[in-house]
């Protein structure tokens, strides 16, 4: 017997929910705190992705974790029919009662896996992402493959609008599935400027980009605002955290790196696992992302952390911003634009930005918070499972 099987379940619930993934770290930083709801409200949570360095926290939490290989960037049948067989083979040993399915192969391979062994399922689109930035052959590809896998879940959740419509519209999904829910939430108490060393008044303004190195994350339009802005002799310092998925056909280089270090122009700090620190020493978040976004965390926890926000007119983006009240609205792909915001961020006196973050987390707190998310995942189980 395995050692998930030896496990003993817990009387009140006796109710297993399963979460596929395409790593341990995106359950890890996305869906913890819902994670942990369950697993106090008795439920056993069984983790699938590909392994990495956070599935030891995941097993720490309680969660059991098995570890999946697979590339959810490729485009490759074989791998694809292997993956679902993976799925539906793991779906029959370990029965859970309930799958939640994120990001394209999960949400495809995983819902039809779970509809040929009958376990009740629910897709989250977390965003459109690469694939849907062109119509091509990828595209229409993936629309077949989601429409057809799409009819067998429960519902099928977004995290913004714009992305719910272009399923219903595209005839992809049908409107009674669909939920829209307030992005996947954020922890209002762990993103909180209670947790501060105090920024000093004679420090550098900084701006603070934290992202995915991703092209389509507007990384290049920072880096040529902050080359517009050190032209007009702003002494002013433009962060960069974040990590590289070399494999990645929209990832930025190494290279691109350096040279924008070489400028003068950003300074990269590499991976953080805790963003709190360099959040708490910065004076604006800058996100000028063209991504088909979701509704991005980095948003929401730099507003949750009082940090006012400059980001694009972009789905998922435009949400998290009250133009003028928690941050500015800059245009998409234009770095003279946000080089403009980001000079206006400069020149406010530090009680209007002041004004901003507070307006910022309070606008999280109430569209934004954890607890709504949460809601959504116990109110859909006690629905389809009962109490």
């Amino acid at each position: 017997m395995t050692q998930f099987q030896t496990m003993t379940r817990h009387p009140a619930k006796n109710k297993l929910i399963a979460f596929v993934s395409n790593s341990a770290w995106s359950v890890y930083n996305f869906r913890m705190d819902v994670i942990c709801c369950l697993l106090d409200q008795g439920y056993n949570v069984l983790i699938i992705a590909p392994d990495d360095n956070y599935s030891i926290h995941l097993r720490e939490a309680g969660c059991h974790f098995l570890p999946i290989d697979f590339n959810n960037k490729t485009a490759n049948p074989v791998s694809d029919w292997f993956f679902y067989r993976q799925l539906k083979s793991l779906y029959q040993q370990y029965r859970p009662d309930f799958i939640f399915h994120y990001v394209a192969k999960p949400n495809i391979y995983g819902s039809l896996a779970a509809n040929a062994v009958k376990i009740p399922s629910v897709a989250v689109i977390t965003g459109l992402g690469y694939p849907f930035a062109k119509r091509n052959w990828l595209y229409y590809t993936l629309k077949f493959l989601y429409k057809k896998a799409l009819r067998h879940t429960q519902e099928v959740w977004f995290l913004n609008n714009e992305d719910a419509k272009i399923f219903i519209t595209e005839k992809i999904v049908n409107i009674e599935k669909a939920k829209v829910l307030p992005g996947e939430g954020v922890n209002t108490d762990f993103f909180s400027p209670s947790f501060q060393s105090g920024k000093n008044k004679d420090e550098v303004f900084t701006f603070l980009m934290s992202t995915r190195l991703l092209r389509s994350k507007g990384i290049g339009i920072y880096a040529d605002a902050a080359r517009i802005l050190k032209k007009k002799n702003y002494d002013v310092r433009f962060e960069l955290i974040g990590f590289f998925e070399s494999h990645h056909p929209d990832s930025i280089t190494t290279e691109d790196l350096q040279r924008w270090g070489q400028e003068g122009l950003i300074e990269y700090r590499g991976f953080a696992e805790d963003v709190r620190p360099f959040l708490e020493h910065a004076d604006c978040f800058v996100f000028p992302s063209f991504y088909n976004e979701g509704v991005p965390r980095c948003l929401m926890e730099a507003a949750s952390m009082e940090l006012p926000i400059i980001t694009s007119f972009n789905r998922g983006c435009k949400e998290v911003v009250l133009n003028n009240s928690t941050g500015y609205i800059c245009k998409s792909q234009d770095p003279f634009d946000l080089a403009d915001k980001m000079e206006k961020m400069i020149n406010l006196p530090a009680e209007d930005r002041a004004r901003m973050g507070k307006n910022g987390r309070s606008l999280i707190i109430k569209k934004f918070g954890i607890e709504k998310v949460i809601d959504e995942y116990i109110g859909t189980l006690n629905a389809d499972l009962g109490d």
